[in-house]
């Protein structure tokens, strides 16, 4: 798997292909107990991955990289360090980069998608969008390859003719790249369409770098001994799957496919154990359902609105139940280990009183957030309503959030990567130097926040407003939100294991 370097070697192996909306986390693991060699994660967008924060999940044991919103753009674990690949979608050297460096120390390898030929990829200039601009392939690929620490990679499709395509993969070859994945068909052409397996070969004949077939599922990828067909059909030194292991992800077992059954059972335990996005993981069951969506099966699979209902319709509701109550004894445990360092200090600077405080979504139950717990602390001593001054840096964007409550200022000394997270934090300050609850789980029920009637929901709150100031930083002075101010009414729910799937 590894060269003398300690890197990534992508000769001879056996690859779980990129895949929009089915190589996540569980799908990817799965692969690697099949047999796959490695793995590559779904296309993701620099533009998104660029304003993510990155988070070690303790209670999932991940890392996530966590979007402004809170969404999960990227979760994986130590299980696959060492044979993750980290797709990107680009048309931005300097982006791609940063990107890159985010991640690199959690993955074995990044990988430019230079072949999606659908339109939410090309219309930024990326995907197949770019191998009609080799200059910037060329100024892409140079700069990761100058830039990281782990093998750089990219996935093309093959040109108009044989003489520009060779051209093309000459070119990559001289940026330093690891590895050539070539899907053997034109950005015209789509599955329906016979893959070239000629191009592919005259490909692997022309460079000394490792080519990676693709494209082969529809014709010639059924069985395990297939794999090895094609990549001598193509001369290739690797093959890429996609669709045939879409279809069923034991088509990397040597030993022989397992059936479709089987391979759902342990995709939804995988899904379960590291709280997979519910709809996703539904998409990646239809797709090994295929005909049998249709069924009273598949209808209920469709209906299915959580994890625990999926688990219901295969037989799985005591996996999930056990699984979520060993996922919330280790939540107790960490947070036992953790109390000591609610101890710190406030410190006066100024007139601001600061603590050393970054919000961990994953501390607090879902609609529940410490900023909702300052509000109805407020209210319930008849203070005006807290308020939020907010900064961002210019050199990283970063913010800084400071609470007004009775007249004194609160500020937490940590800079956050979103506006959100940085009230939140601002509010944990106020909230710790009063010695009020601030809705962490595990705390006991202080009253603060109690359920109401939807009918009783007030809408005295004011808009977001912004201003520049003079130091090049965007500051925004808020109340809190209507919408938080309607999830301060909700009725509390369980919390899951990990944060990034519900609002602050």
């Amino acid at each position: 798997m590894a060269n003398s370097l300690g890197k990534l070697s992508f000769s001879n192996q056996i690859i779980l292909a990129p895949m929009v909306r089915v190589g996540t986390l569980p799908m990817r693991l799965l692969a690697l107990d099949y047999g796959a060699n490695i793995v590559y994660c779904e296309e993701l967008i620099d533009i998104k991955m660029a304003q993510c924060e990155r988070v070690v999940n303790d209670v999932l044991e991940t890392v996530d990289f966590i979007a402004p919103d809170e969404r999960v753009m990227f979760r994986t674990c130590s299980k696959e360090k060492d044979r993750v690949v980290f797709q990107m979608g680009t048309a931005d050297p300097e982006r791609a980069l940063a990107v890159a460096q985010l991640v690199e120390n959690d993955v074995a390898a990044i990988d430019v998608n230079m072949g999606c030929p659908k339109e939410y990829s090309t219309k930024g200039g990326m995907g197949s969008a770019l191998l009609s601009d080799p200059d910037k392939i060329e100024a892409i690929l140079t700069t990761l390859v100058r830039g990281v620490s782990k093998p750089v990679t990219c996935k093309i499709r093959i040109l108009p003719t044989l003489e520009e395509t060779l051209s093309l993969v000459k070119r990559i070859e001289k940026t330093g790249v690891a590895a050539i994945a070539v899907h053997g068909r034109m950005k015209e052409e789509r599955p329906r369409h016979p893959v070239h397996c000629d191009y592919i070969q005259a490909v692997a004949e022309s460079v000394s770098i490792p080519v990676i077939a693709n494209g082969g599922s529809l014709d010639h990828v059924k069985t395990y001994e297939d794999i090895e067909k094609f990549r001598e059909a193509t001369g290739a030194s690797s093959v890429m799957l996609a669709r045939a292991a879409m279809w069923n992800p034991s088509v990397f077992r040597s030993q022989g496919v397992l059936s479709v059954d089987e391979a759902i059972e342990e995709y939804i335990k995988y899904a379960v154990r590291y709280d997979n996005n519910t709809f996703n993981t539904k998409y990646c069951v239809c797709q090994m359902l295929k005909d049998r969506v249709e069924s009273p099966m598949g209808k209920q699979l469709h209906a299915a609105q959580t994890n625990a209902e999926i688990c219901e319709v295969f037989g799985m509701t005591d996996f999930y139940k056990q699984t979520q109550a060993d996922l919330e004894a280790r939540k107790k445990d960490l947070q036992g280990s953790s109390s000591s360092s609610l101890s710190d200090k406030p410190v006066l600077e100024g007139d601001v009183i600061t603590m050393a405080v970054k919000f961990e979504r994953r501390e607090y139950p879902p609609q529940i957030t410490p900023k909702m717990y300052l509000l109805e602390w407020s209210r319930k001593e008849k203070l005006e309503q807290p308020v939020y001054e907010t900064e961002q840096r210019a050199q990283d964007r970063a913010f800084q959030s400071t609470v007004m409550v009775a007249n004194k200022k609160y500020r937490s000394t940590l800079w956050e990567k979103s506006k959100k997270f940085a009230e939140q934090a601002a509010a944990i300050v106020c909230l710790r130097t009063l010695g009020l609850p601030e809705g962490r789980i595990g705390e006991e029920n202080s009253g603060l926040v109690n359920k109401r009637k939807r009918g009783q929901r007030r809408s005295d709150i004011s808009e977001d407003s912004g201003i520049t100031d003079s130091t090049n930083r965007k500051r925004r002075i808020t109340e809190p939100s209507q919408k938080e101010e309607q999830e301060s009414n909700d009725e509390k729910t369980v919390v899951n294991g990990s944060r990034g799937q519900t609002e602050p």
